[in-house]
C-alpha cells in the first residue's frame, strides 16, 4: 500500500496518469521483465489487450502510443513530448518494434495491439491489459495481466494479492490508515500534519531531501501554468478545442494595466480559473504534469497554490511546504481507503479529490487547526460525491479542462467556509471517503471513465 506522499505527486505524461503513464509504465515493466528473465533473445512477436475503460477510451487518452514508448523502455521522465509523434510515426511506417534497443520485432498496431470491448463487469479492475510474448513457434514465452489503478501507480495480477499487505510499516515513524488515526497522531505528538508527514518520509528521504522534491514540484507546477498561458491553437484530438488560457491571460495583464481599472473583488477568480486552465490544457496537449493526484485533475493542486502564492499577502514558502505536505497525506487517505481512479469511482476520485486536497492544503498553509484542516478536506469532497467521468470522445477535454477550474475555486471556497470557527463537523472527513467510495462503486459503468454516458453520448464529436 503506498505510504509516501511522492505516490501521490509524480511526474507524468498527458493526457491522462492512468490511460497513459500507467500502461507506458507496465508496457516497460514488460520488457524490461522478458530481458530480466532471459526470454528477449527467443521472442518473435507479441500481443496487447486492453479491456475495460482501457478498451473504451484508450485512443482518446493516447494508451496505444503509451504503450508502444514503453515497450521501447522509455518512461515518462524519459521521452521528449517534442518527439513522440517522430518516434511513433517511424515505428507505424516501419511495422517494427525495438524493445529497450535490444531486440526488433515486427509489431502492428492494427493487430498486435487490440481493443477488447468484451469485458467489463468481470474484471478485478476496470484499467486492465493484458501483455504476451510469443516464440518462433508461436508459443507463449510469458504473459502478464496489468492493472492502472490510478494516478500512474500500477499492479501486476501475480501481486495483486499483496495489494493491501503494503510495505514494511514498521519503519514509518507514525503510520496511520485513516483520518481519525492521522489526526489522533498530530494530536498526541503535538506536530502539524506537515511536520508528521515530513518525518514520515525518513525511512526514504532525509528533510532536506523531501524539501528539495517538493521544490521541483512546485517549479513544476508553476512551468505548466507559465507555458500554458503563452501557448494558442487547438488541442490535438478531433474535438478542435481552442485553448483559452493565452487569451484569458492578455485579458487579465490588460485589464491590471487600466489607470481607471475598478477593484472588482471578484477578478481573483479569473485568475484562479486561468492558472486551472493553463495547466489542464498542457495536460490536454500531452506535455508533462504532475499527478495531483492525477493527471484529469492535475491542474487543481497547482491554481489553488498559486492562488496562496500571487494573492495571498502574507504567503510564505513555508506556507507553500505546508500546503503540499497536508495536501499529499489527504491525498494517501483516499489512495489508501478508497480510489482516485476515474474508472473505478468516477469523477469524484479525481477532481473531487483534487479539490479535497488543495482545500486541506489550503486550511494549512493560512494556518488552520487540525480540525479546520479536515474539515476543509470533508467540504471539498462532499460537494463533488457523485460526480461521474464522461469525457466527450475519451479525450482529457471537455469538460475535464473547465472541470479544474471549477474545483479550484470550490477548493478555497471549502477552506474559506472550514476557517470560520473551529468546532468539529459532523461529517468526518473519514465519512466522506468512504461515502465517496461506496457511490463509486454504485455508479454505472457508462458514467465511470468509458464515454458510453452523459455528456460523451449527448454531445457531437465534432
Amino acid at each position: 500500500m503506498v505510504q509516501s506522499i511522492f505516490d501521490v505527486y509524480k511526474t507524468s505524461l498527458g493526457p491522462s496518469s492512468s490511460h497513459t503513464t500507467g500502461p507506458m509504465k507496465c508496457a516497460r515493466d514488460f520488457s524490461v521483465t522478458l530481458q530480466e528473465k532471459g526470454f528477449i533473445k527467443d521472442l518473435v512477436s507479441l500481443k496487447v489487450k486492453l479491456f475495460g475503460s482501457l478498451a473504451a477510451t484508450g485512443k482518446g487518452h493516447g494508451t496505444n502510443k503509451a504503450i508502444i514508448l514503453g515497450l521501447m523502455g522509455y518512461t515518462p521522465e524519459s521521452v521528449n513530448p517534442y518527439e513522440i509523434e517522430d518516434i511513433l510515426h517511424e515505428q507505424e511506417k516501419s511495422s517494427t518494434l525495438s524493445l529497450l534497443d535490444l531486440k526488433k520485432i515486427l509489431f502492428s498496431q492494427k493487430s498486435d495491439l487490440i481493443f477488447d470491448l468484451t469485458q467489463g463487469e468481470s474484471l478485478f479492475h476496470p484499467n486492465t491489459m493484458q501483455m504476451i510474448a510469443f516464440g518462433e513457434k508461436g508459443e507463449t514465452l510469458y504473459e502478464e495481466t496489468y492493472y492502472s489503478v490510478g494516478g500512474g501507480e500500477i499492479l501486476k495480477e501475480r501481486d495483486r494479492h499483496l495489494k493491501d499487505k503494503g510495505e514494511n510499516e514498521s519503519k514509518i515513524p507514525y503510520p496511520f490508515q485513516s483520518g481519525a488515526e492521522l489526526f489522533s497522531l498530530c494530536a498526541k505528538t503535538g506536530l502539524s500534519i506537515a511536520e508528521l508527514t515530513i518525518k514520515n518520509e525518513s525511512p526514504r528521504y532525509t528533510p532536506s531531501e523531501v524539501f528539495k522534491k517538493l521544490d521541483f514540484i512546485m517549479k513544476t507546477m508553476e512551468d505548466c501554468i507559465t507555458k500554458g498561458c503563452s501557448m494558442t491553437g487547438v488541442l490535438p484530438g478531433g474535438l478542435k478545442v481552442k485553448r483559452r488560457a493565452n487569451g484569458l491571460f492578455e485579458k487579465l495583464k490588460a485589464k491590471i494595466a487600466e489607470p481607471d481599472n475598478e477593484n472588482d473583488p471578484t477578478s481573483v477568480l479569473d485568475w484562479v480559473n486561468l492558472y486551472a486552465l493553463a495547466v489542464n490544457e498542457e495536460n490536454a496537449s500531452g506535455s508533462k504534469i504532475i499527478t495531483a493526484p492525477t493527471n484529469g485533475a492535475a491542474g487543481v493542486l497547482p491554481a489553488v497554490l498559486q492562488y496562496y502564492k500571487k494573492h495571498i499577502t502574507h504567503q510564505t514558502k513555508k506556507g507553500m511546504y505546508d500546503f503540499l505536505l497536508t495536501a499529499g497525506s489527504i491525498g494517501l487517505l483516499y489512495m489508501k481507503r478508497a480510489s482516485i481512479s476515474g474508472a473505478e469511482v468516477g469523477c469524484q476520485g479525481e477532481v473531487g479529490v483534487a479539490c479535497s486536497m488543495a482545500a486541506g492544503g489550503l486550511a494549512a498553509a493560512l494556518g488552520g487547526s487540525i480540525i479546520q484542516i479536515e474539515k476543509a478536506a470533508e467540504i471539498g469532497m462532499e460537494h463533488n460525491l457523485g460526480l461521474t467521468c464522461d469525457p466527450i470522445a475519451g479525450l482529457v477535454q471537455i469538460p475535464c479542462i473547465e472541470r479544474n477550474a471549477m474545483a479550484s475555486i470550490k477548493a478555497i471556497n471549502a477552506c474559506r467556509l472550514a476557517l470560520v470557527t473551529n468546532e468539529p463537523s459532523h461529517v468526518s472527513l473519514d465519512d466522506v471517503i468512504k461515502t465517496m467510495y461506496q457511490t463509486g462503486l454504485d455508479m454505472k459503468t457508462s458514467y465511470k471513465e468509458t464515454s458510453l454516458g452523459g455528456l460523451a453520448v449527448n454531445v457531437k464529436n465534432c
